[in-house]
């Protein structure tokens, strides 16, 4: 078992027709995104599949990653508008949601949409802002509606966010409650690159060449929003056994008594463990989950919403580390 999303997508056995569209889209779009955005496996994956499978990432990185870089990649390939918000102590929640202006010439109020209103939004150190802004974009993640003096907006979809914290500092920082970590899909955690792999983003962003021009030049529209909806609900009708189902109950309900865990996991971790199963079944080409499936993505889907315990914190262990020790120890269905 794997500590995170492996650099591939295992193909298995039993591939459907069906599904043929889902896996060549999914291998199109790492190919345009790896033309300007080099590595980070685990993030290219981890966000294609929250996004097919209708999530959102907590995404926990130092600065200067390339994550601006690689969510404008990608709203190119996948035709969809792309939105950034640098969230600061200042920032109010109408300044995500967006507020009413008074129109002059009509003499009326006219609603003005904020940032939000996007289709990829990179919610730029979020973590950084009081609770009642953050708690403002976490109502979106969740309804896909802003409600502006009883009239409902609907945000554009897809909808993705992309939100990011350092986990290096502190000072200045709120912590996001553990209800609203919960609304998260995953949460990545992204290092520096490989040795390779800088060298190779250092030949490739170098030179002094408008970023705009490289993107419109280099990485092609490959689809449109209304296909990834379409493709998102086809990932949602891949077949999950019973025997699965109660492979993914156990393994969140796992967590609320593992001894290391002061807070075990919701139920809401057991449905996204059974869509992003789905979904990466649909990138293998399959019309079928496996456990394979759910233990690719289980540490991404639950490292957020479990809290060690004092005596573990004390002791230096891990909530990965402990994740992986409980799945391992949870019997695996078989065929």
């Amino acid at each position: 078992m794997s500590e995170s999303f492996p650099a591939d997508v295992v193909q298995h056995r039993g591939k459907s027709p069906k599904f043929e569209p889902v896996e060549q889209l999914y291998q199109r779009l790492s190919s345009e995104v790896a033309k300007l955005f080099v590595g980070q496996d685990e993030l290219v994956l981890g966000t294609l599949t929250a996004l097919f499978s209708g999530g959102h990432v907590l995404i926990e990185s130092v600065p200067g990653l390339g994550k601006t870089l690689f969510v404008r990649t990608l709203g190119r390939a996948l035709g969809c508008h792309f939105g950034r918000i640098q969230f600061t102590a200042d920032l109010m929640p109408s300044d995500i949601t967006g507020a009413p202006v008074f129109d002059m010439q009509k003499s009326e109020f006219r609603f003005r949409p904020g940032p939000v209103f996007t289709q990829l939004l990179l919610a730029d150190e979020i973590n950084r802002s009081p609770a009642k802004t953050h708690a403002a974009l976490l109502e979106i993640m969740q309804e896909y509606r802003v409600t502006i003096d009883g009239t409902s907006h609907v945000v554009p979809q897809p909808f993705l966010v992309m939100a990011t914290q350092n986990p290096l500092e502190s000072e200045g920082t709120y912590n996001l409650p553990e209800a609203q970590l919960d609304r998260f899909m995953f949460m990545l955690k992204v290092d520096y690159p490989s040795e390779n792999q800088e060298a190779e983003i250092l030949r490739l962003h170098s030179k002094r060449v408008d970023l705009n021009e490289r993107l419109q030049t280099e990485v092609k529209t490959i689809t449109d929003p209304e296909t990834v909806l379409n493709m998102i609900q086809l990932c949602g009708t891949v077949n999950v056994e019973d025997a699965l189902v109660d492979y993914i109950n156990k393994m969140v309900r796992a967590t609320r008594n593992w001894p290391a865990f002061h807070i075990g996991a919701s139920p809401r971790a057991g449905l996204a463990l059974m869509q992003c199963a789905r979904t990466l079944a649909g990138f293998s080409g399959r019309d079928f989950a496996i456990p394979d499936d759910v233990v690719e993505v289980a540490i991404p889907a639950l490292r957020h919403r479990v809290q060690l315990s004092a005596e573990a914190e004390i002791e230096g262990r891990t909530v990965d580390e402990e994740l992986q020790a409980m799945i391992r120890g949870i019997e695996v269905p078989r065929d």
